[in-house]
């Protein structure tokens, strides 16, 4: 029986952008890392939104709302206007499900799914990115400095200066490849 190997999510602080990551390399070599219904409910679980199942019908409404707030960051980014069509779709998930934020023992903020559906979950990850574009949350919405990535999210570094959406993997390459660069050229002049 051959093994499926599904890439690893890249988990983020913010809900929304890390959905947006569910998509990656959008300029280069994508990468889908929810190519299943069933890699969504295990997407939805890592961030404590635990669903009964997804079918096909409920993956592709949630790439439609992955690429509709990947669009509408893009737009706050490069400070253009909110897309209609991906407004739309953001505000139809974030009313198309049966979500209630509740308040832990600790303090916490945490969602109860009201029905354990697909459409609840996308309901909470609509309202964090109606938040977040919305710009309630300290921050501001940046993009990817990577020419093949171009991943949105909240920068929240002193003078909002982040230039990757994630230096462990955007930022390093790129700086791999600066170096290289580098070293072929001081190689090439000593030649």
């Amino acid at each position: 029986m051959a093994v499926v190997y599904f890439p690893e999510f890249r988990l983020g602080k913010v809900l929304a952008t890390s959905f947006t990551g569910t998509l990656s390399e959008r300029y280069g070599e994508a990468l889908e890392r929810i190519p299943v219904p069933s890699r969504l409910a295990d997407w939805f679980a890592v961030h404590g939104l635990a669903v009964d199942s997804c079918s096909q019908s409920q993956l592709d409404r949630a790439r439609e709302l992955r690429e509709s707030i990947h669009e509408a960051a893009t737009a706050v980014a490069d400070q253009n206007p909110l897309p209609s069509s991906a407004v739309q779709v953001i505000n139809d998930c974030s009313t198309g499900g049966l979500a209630s934020a509740i308040l832990t023992p600790e303090g916490s903020r945490e969602w109860r799914l009201g029905s354990g559906s697909a459409e609840d979950a996308l309901s909470v990850i609509a309202d964090d990115a109606i938040r977040l574009l919305a710009e309630e949350r300290e921050g501001k919405i940046s993009l990817c400095a990577s020419p093949t990535c171009r991943a949105a999210f909240l920068d929240t570094s002193r003078g909002y200066t982040r230039r990757w959406c994630d230096m462990n993997t955007c930022g390093n390459r790129e700086k791999k490849a600066r170096f290289l660069a580098n070293k072929r050229k001081k190689s090439s002049l000593a030649d």
